[in-house]
């Protein structure tokens, strides 16, 4: 805060200057030659940088230099200068009145991000950097100007069976996705510690889904809600992962240089069609202490540049598989976003899962999942 004051009263000098600098040449010039009218510049920029109390000084400071003018040539009360000086004030005024609304308007949108943080959080519990055996870093960015959630979403736990990660995404985008995403994440914490088998819980998050989308769906959109989702266990002891994806795109395993696609048997999505627990396979590979788990959704794959070309994850992704879950992040952040121009068409979400050596957990004890 101080720095930023600093700077707005730095910056104050700039239209100061401009109104002695004007009134001092007015005096200079030929008598024909009126350069008062050009002190409208000096409030017109300081709302640039400054609230309306500063920028009322400014223009009254302008107002007083136009009429110390018509002073210095003894024409103050002439129809002409009385006229330049009450236009000075009025569209001082004007400026004054668009920085209320502009910080009237700034504090609303101050406002409104912060409910958004905190729904954030309330929705999307930020996951701990370690979850049993796992190392933990995850990436969020959503579509919409000025939101932090949408329709993708992630969670984590520590069950009986090992850590339960799962992602998924809602159809839809954006603001109007958080109710589907809320409901599916709420399904999985609670659903995650009340079944040992993972199709169980499949099972049950489809039951979820199905039964509580109907009061979701406005009528001309019934039937067409869904999500995706990707389920991944992975045991305390076994360096052994079971997955079942939910018409979700498949894991990342890098590894030694490497980036191979998990290949997995996807279901239909969630609310799509009621299953049966056999309709969910079972996808089970191996999971060794160093390698980095990549679960996302279809918002970073599908991500276009300007020419059109979708994200190759697997390919950038492969000169970072050494690097710790944080910093791999931070690298497909930075390079997701160049890919696309800095803007995403829609949301996305990525988790970084590293399974930790035996020394590293020893350092890192383990935290209960959210």
């Amino acid at each position: 805060m101080e720095p930023q004051w600093q700077r707005r009263h730095a910056l104050l000098v700039i239209p100061i200057v401009l109104i002695v600098l004007i009134t001092a040449v007015d005096q200079l010039v030929p008598a024909d030659i009126h350069l008062g009218p050009l002190l409208v510049i000096a409030p017109a920029i300081t709302a640039s940088f400054a609230g309306p109390w500063l920028t009322g000084l400014v223009g009254f400071l302008a107002v007083g230099a136009q009429a110390y003018i018509g002073w210095h040539f003894d024409v103050l009360f002439t129809r002409n200068v009385l006229v330049q000086i009450l236009a000075l004030a009025v569209l001082s005024a004007l400026i004054v009145f668009f920085c209320v609304m502009r910080e009237r308007h700034r504090h609303q949108l101050a406002r409104v991000r912060s409910v958004a943080e905190a729904t954030q959080h309330v929705l999307l519990w930020p996951l701990p950097e370690q979850i049993g055996p796992l190392r933990i870093a995850c990436l969020y960015l959503a579509a919409e100007d000025e939101a932090q959630i949408g329709g993708d979403l992630y969670a984590a736990t520590s069950t009986d069976n090992g850590v339960r990660v799962m992602i998924g995404d809602v159809r839809g985008k954006g603001l109007t996705a958080i109710g589907e995403a809320a409901l599916l994440i709420g399904a999985f914490r609670e659903a995650a510690h009340h079944h040992d088998d993972l199709q169980k819980l499949a099972l049950a998050l489809e039951q979820s889904m199905t039964r509580n989308l109907a009061g979701l769906e406005p009528a001309e959109e019934a039937g067409e809600r869904f999500a995706t989702a990707l389920l991944v266990e992975v045991p305390e002891a076994d360096h052994v992962t079971r997955v079942i994806s939910c018409g979700h795109p498949p894991p990342l395993l890098l590894g030694h240089g490497s980036a191979v696609t998990v290949p997995v048997h996807p279901a239909p999505p969630l609310g799509v069609r009621g299953p049966g627990p056999a309709e969910f396979a079972v996808d089970v590979f191996s999971f060794q202490p160093g390698d980095t788990l990549l679960l996302y959704t279809d918002g970073v794959i599908e991500a276009r540049n300007a020419a059109g070309a979708f994200y190759p994850l697997a390919e950038r992704v492969v000169q970072w598989a050494g690097s710790g879950p944080e910093k791999l992040l931070h690298c497909v952040r930075r390079d997701l976003l160049a890919h696309v121009g800095g803007r995403l068409d829609d949301d996305a979400a990525v988790i970084a899962l590293c399974r930790a050596s035996t020394a590293h957990r020893a350092r890192h004890p383990h935290l209960p999942g959210r």
